[in-house]
């Protein structure tokens, strides 16, 4: 999958995906929705699998759908190729897999998750499902080296434009680099961050984050309390139209071909921002 598929600007959301028969319509009515907008990737946020991007593709014509992120713990290597193989003869170019090893904390089975991810593309390669179509999540060195030489390229969560600059480094011109960032709609910076430290803490209690929070020159005091106005504001965008896409910029101009927005507005995940997915769009489109 080339670059140009997937475009410059995605929106990622774990109300996206869903097990719900009932919510399948609307779905599909919001990927034709965000198609139409001019978003170039639909990700499904959260520990999602390849199902679930048939809603999407199924009511769309351009928009590529990528998994962010299917973990390799929950689906096996061999299944996941079956259905990558029906999904992409039904919608031919337009699915990105994206995997991740996930978090000791979420998962059991949690054990030397760099060689099982090895393992598991080595298990797609003999599958046939093609290094191009698929993306790892990737925080550390390791694991962006693996992105940049066993796949398509990396899709980081929950990182900076500094981390961005260095996942480039890493990986050379090549790779696709497609990081994603958060979006709070608010120009109350108390109010922005508060609802930031809400979403933010969470993640706090992954060491896969908080590990590269320290790598990137942040200190303990800043992961605490729910984490520093440094940190929110560096991993969060938040005001007015104007500095947003400031935000959104920086990342590009670090070297990210695609930026993948998340909104965050406090609601539950099922409950699909579309108006503010709207109002995004005139910001970067």
């Amino acid at each position: 999958m080339v670059k140009q598929d997937l475009g410059r600007y995605g929106i990622w959301s774990i109300g996206l995906r869903t097990e719900d028969p009932a919510r399948r319509t609307e779905l599909a009515e919001a990927a034709a929705e965000l198609e139409e907008l001019g978003f170039g990737t639909a990700w499904l946020g959260g520990s999602t699998g390849v199902h679930h991007a048939v809603p999407l593709l199924e009511a769309t014509s351009r928009l590529a759908v990528a998994t962010g992120i299917q973990s390799i713990w929950q689906h096996e290597a061999a299944g996941t190729a079956v259905r990558f193989a029906e999904l992409d003869a039904a919608h031919p170019g337009r699915f990105l897999l994206g995997l991740g090893v996930s978090h000791a904390k979420l998962t059991e089975q949690y054990r030397r998750p760099y060689a099982a991810m090895v393992d598991y593309l080595d298990a797609l390669d003999t599958a046939g499902v093609p290094a191009d179509r698929r993306i790892l999540a990737a925080l550390g060195p390791k694991m962006l080296r693996l992105s940049r030489d066993r796949a398509a390229g990396t899709h980081p969560y929950l990182v900076t434009p500094e981390h961005t600059a260095e996942a480039r480094e890493a990986l050379g011109e090549g790779p696709l680099l497609a990081p994603e960032l958060k979006l709070i709609l608010d120009t109350d910076a108390d109010r922005a961050r508060t609802l930031a430290r809400a979403h933010l803490a969470f993640y706090l209690t992954l060491p896969n984050y908080t590990n590269t929070f320290l790598r990137l020159g942040f200190t303990e005091s800043d992961l605490t309390d729910g984490g520093s106005d440094r940190l929110i504001d560096a991993v969060y965008a938040w005001g007015d139209d104007d500095r947003i896409r400031s935000r959104v910029d920086e990342f590009h101009t670090a070297g990210a071909d695609h930026v993948a927005l998340q909104v965050i507005d406090g609601r539950p995940d099922d409950v699909l921002p579309r108006k503010a997915w709207r109002r995004v769009a005139e910001m970067v489109n």
